[in-house]
């Protein structure tokens, strides 16, 4: 049979039952659709996660008083954990390869300006914070660089603070009140947006000493440790332990490395994506079916037209193409609908849903389409095995 013909017969065996046809491709349409969608969102989700984490930057290692293991004690032996403190910052910030330390003590406070009082979060850092947190100031300058116990009572604030407070006038080189202590505005910080539900924007920056007295602490909440790019950070980490192991007499502190994070992280996010394909990998088995069943029917009405074909001289291997060319053919077709109907998809939620992380991989939509055809060749697989079996004489007879 040459080429061409073969094209001819399965187009012609296709149209003979446009129906059939039709709901078999559109079963697996839904199903390229349903998966090719949900590892789309799957996929943005996971990228949008890590770019969110990776935003305060990737060579980051964050240090907590306290540390998270398990130890027996005898009973009514108290135990307690030096804080970390600001002297600790200073003193890592001498270690090598280190480009920045930022010493963090947050809470929440009443700030007020003029009449307008606004309940808002309150960060005490140092004035590297900018810097090793890729923070841009939107207007004035960032927490200076004093090495005095006491630094002057100024403030940074978020843009949304900024708004909120100073309406109608300029924020820059005011004063406000956060809790019951004073302090000038010497800069505005650039829109951040929400990182996991917290608003940047919502924020005060003031120097840590003053958070400390102002939130009655003697200790930080964490000390950022920010190293140079191309340097292990099991390198980095194993000197900061060794430089607070010298100041604190033992660990009762715990070391976080963002990388360690952003890969487990990742790999979590892999998962779950994988089981969200997975789920719509069930509307694909479902098309399979559908297709089988077609192809069972169709070798059934058309046992006299194989019995004609073998009776002609078309081999058995011929007679196997032809169903299996078929199968494939309809699974094609309602592969290529189905990521029509992505496509479609996929712009109506960019319409609807904006903020929806979706990613269309080119490879994973190939992937798709390729997998499609693989379920069509195994749906059509057993009924082109039994087509092939058939008896000439019994065929032309019309006996299955």
């Amino acid at each position: 049979m040459r080429p061409l013909d073969l094209l001819v017969w399965l187009a012609r065996s296709l149209l003979s039952g446009r129906s059939r046809s039709l709901l078999s491709a559109l079963g697996i349409a839904i199903g390229i659709a349903s998966v090719s969608t949900l590892t789309a969102i799957g996929e943005g989700l996971r990228l949008y996660l890590l770019e969110s984490f990776s935003q305060f930057g990737s060579r980051v290692i964050a240090i907590t008083p306290g540390k998270t293991d398990t130890a027996g004690t005898p009973h009514g032996l108290l135990s307690s954990v030096r804080p970390l403190t600001l002297a600790d910052s200073h003193s890592l910030r001498r270690l090598p390869f280190v480009t920045a330390v930022i010493p963090v003590l947050s809470g929440t406070g009443e700030v007020k300006a003029g009449r307008l009082t606004r309940n808002t979060n309150i960060l005490g850092t140092g004035h590297q914070a900018a810097q090793g947190w890729r923070f841009t100031l939107a207007q004035g300058r960032f927490l200076p660089d004093e090495a005095s116990q006491w630094p002057r009572p100024l403030a940074v604030l978020g843009a949304l603070v900024a708004r909120e407070l100073f309406p109608d006038r300029p924020a820059l080189g005011a004063f406000i009140r956060v809790g019951d202590r004073r302090f000038q505005v010497i800069g505005i910080m650039a829109e951040k947006g929400q990182f996991l539900g917290f608003d940047l924007d919502d924020m005060v920056y003031i120097p840590t000493a003053h958070a400390e007295a102002l939130f009655n602490r003697e200790g930080l909440m964490e000390i950022d440790v920010i190293y140079t790019p191309g340097i292990n950070d099991a390198l980095i980490s194993e000197r900061i332990r060794q430089r607070l192991l010298a100041r604190h007499g033992r660990e009762d502190f715990t070391l976080y490395s963002q990388q360690d994070m952003l890969q487990s992280l990742d790999r979590i996010l892999t998962i779950v994506k994988a089981a969200i394909a997975g789920l719509g990998t069930l509307s694909l088995l479902i098309g399979a079916v559908g297709i089988f069943t077609i192809m069972s029917i169709a070798q059934q009405e058309r046992i006299p037209e194989i019995g004609l074909l073998r009776a002609l001289g078309c081999p058995r291997r011929q007679v196997l193409l032809l169903f299996l060319g078929e199968a494939m053919l309809l699974a094609t077709s309602g592969g290529l609908l189905g990521l029509a109907l992505l496509l479609g998809l996929g712009g109506l939620l960019q319409l609807l849903v904006p903020a929806l992380p979706l990613v269309l991989e080119p490879l994973y939509l190939l992937l798709a389409l390729g997998f499609s055809t693989l379920v069509g060749l195994l749906a059509g697989l057993y009924p082109a095995w039994r087509a092939m079996q058939q008896d000439p004489v019994e065929a032309l007879r019309g006996d299955g």
